[in-house]
Formats: C-alpha cells, sequence, structure tokens
C-alpha cells in the first residue's frame, strides 16, 4: 500500500456548535445536578435557569459569573461554547 504525504489530508474540524443555554446544561449535567442545585449554588432562580438553557433569554454578565463560579469554570466556557478549548485557555 503507498503511504500518502502528509499534505494530502486536511486536520479535522469541529463540526458540532453549542448555545450558551446548551453549554450550561451540559455542564450541569456533567456535575449531576438539578435545576434546583444549580439554583441554590449559583444564587439564580429556578425558573431563570430554565429559560436559560433553553436560550430564552440572554445570560448576562452578572449571571455568567455566579453560573461559571458555581460550576468551577472560567466564565468563557459558558460565554462562549463554539471556541475551541486552546482558544478559550488563551484567552483567559
Amino acid at each position: 500500500m503507498k503511504s500518502q504525504a502528509s499534505q494530502d489530508f486536511i486536520p479535522a474540524k469541529r463540526h458540532a456548535s453549542f448555545t450558551t443555554g446548551e453549554a450550561l446544561r451540559m455542564l450541569r449535567e456533567l456535575k449531576g445536578w438539578t435545576q434546583k442545585e444549580l439554583s441554590k449554588r449559583s444564587g439564580i432562580q429556578v425558573s431563570n435557569i430554565s429559560l436559560l438553557e433553553n436560550d430564552k433569554i440572554e445570560i448576562g454578565k452578572k449571571r455568567v459569573l455566579e453560573l461559571a463560579k458555581a460550576l468551577g469554570v472560567h466564565p468563557a466556557i459558558i460565554m462562549f461554547p463554539e471556541y475551541e478549548e486552546e482558544d478559550i485557555r488563551i484567552a483567559s
């Protein structure tokens, strides 16, 4: 079998993109928390957690800081889920 030169290949790109709400839901579920638990830890009402996870309301700076602190992540992970991990690390 003939090997191909590396310039014949294009690096893979991510095809999945996440909204802020989807990222928030994933982070919460990875912790094994309910919306009620996240609400208790962040001080944000359960109804607003639901609205945020379903992208029905804007997250805003204050909320993202409270959620990031509760979840133990950098706020950029929630605010900018479309960026790759390395980009977020560089920005922080």
